[in-house]
């Protein structure tokens, strides 16, 4: 396995005070809302303000609120009454990226809940559990926790890593697979080691496996890598995303004492295990096709995630599958084409025989 050179992740600027034991953020990450916009960043609109509510429960037509599952507690944004769609977000964010969604949701006439997943945002910061296994029981353990028999899963980047194994390993508690800028975990695992373009695409995920380090380069200058790599990672047509406003949300949340580590833990597990007992029976274990309707979506334009590396997951889908590539989009499809994205998602879910 040749490993790429991880420049992706380099250093943005000096390291910060932390040390190794507490790799966190400012004491009040709130407090750096205001600040003048970095130089090469896109300036906010006039008039316009950052979102209130803290750096994670920010204010809405959702309500927030606590649950307990496989563990520990997550937070949840919620709103609307109907089906629940249950929604995970990716690295480096949290619940808000799927603002847009939730309220087109709802107004569709779905319950929309936006979750943290362990260790980001809202949600318990534990010392383990961060293998995807664990991971996506704490999905499924939440939409028991709901109440709800089962539930659409819609999950971007890890998020949809996620979804993927929730489908696989409780194929019950999941109704339909919505997955956007994401493989099959399986096909993730071979482009990342047999497509050099591809791994070197993913050389974030490299630097990653090295000790503390990457901690202390996210949270340096008050989180500024975090901006820059949405930045990087979002689509050259989009002007509207990222502004400035959810750059300093998205770096506010990474800056809550142990989110970074927290944050890095999956990636760490997804690399260092491959040659591990615990590696090869997941990755074993994911060879059991999904057997519920699947929506795959990706951006065109996206460089961290390939499209001929997600294009290949339907072969691990034994259900209806259906494959759609946002033209001159990015990463971020979801927020980079928030009204194009919400509109497939919603007509797909109602949809009562979505087509292979």
């Amino acid at each position: 396995m040749t490993v790429p050179d991880s420049s992706a992740f380099g250093p943005t600027g000096p390291v910060g005070p932390e040390g190794p034991a507490d790799p966190s953020g400012p004491a009040d990450p709130a407090a750096q809302v205001g600040r003048a916009a970095p130089a090469g960043r896109t300036p906010s609109p006039a008039g316009r303000t950052a979102p209130t509510g803290g750096p994670v429960r920010l204010d809405g037509p959702w309500t927030h609120r606590d649950v307990a599952a496989n563990g520990a507690r997550f937070h949840i944004a919620e709103m609307g009454e109907g089906p629940l769609v249950l929604l995970l977000h990716g690295f480096p964010q949290f619940w808000w990226t799927w603002r847009h969604q939730m309220t087109a949701l709802a107004d569709a006439g779905f319950r929309a809940v936006a979750m943290d997943l362990r260790g980001v945002g809202g949600s318990d910061r534990t010392p383990r559990g961060y293998d995807p296994a664990n991971l996506a029981l704490d999905v499924t353990g939440v939409i028991r926790s709901l109440g709800e028999p089962d539930a659409a899963l819609v999950g971007h980047d890890l998020g949809g890593y996620l979804a993927w194994t929730a489908a696989v390993m409780r194929p019950k508690l999941v109704r339909r697979l919505v997955v956007s800028s994401m493989p099959h975990p399986r096909r993730w695992r071979s482009s990342m080691l047999s497509d050099f373009a591809q791994s070197r695409a993913g050389s974030y995920v490299w630097g990653f496996q090295r000790p503390w380090l990457p901690e202390r380069q996210l949270l340096a200058d008050d989180a500024a890598l975090v901006g820059d790599l949405i930045q990087d990672w979002a689509g050259p047509h989009t002007p509207e995303f990222p502004d400035e406003e959810s750059l300093d949300v998205y770096r506010r949340a990474m800056s809550i004492p142990s989110t970074a580590h927290c944050s890095i833990e999956p990636y760490r597990w997804m690399v260092r295990s491959m040659a591990r007992p615990d590696g090869i029976q997941f990755n074993r274990r994911m060879k059991r096709p999904v057997r519920v309707p699947t929506l795959h979506l990706h951006g065109s334009l996206d460089p961290a995630v390939r499209t001929r590396s997600s294009a290949g997951s339907g072969q691990y889908v034994e259900a209806p599958y259906r494959w759609r590539l946002f033209d001159g989009v990015g990463h971020f499809p979801h927020e980079e084409d928030p009204i194009g994205f919400s509109t497939e998602l919603i007509n797909w879910l109602k949809d009562p025989e979505p087509d292979r």
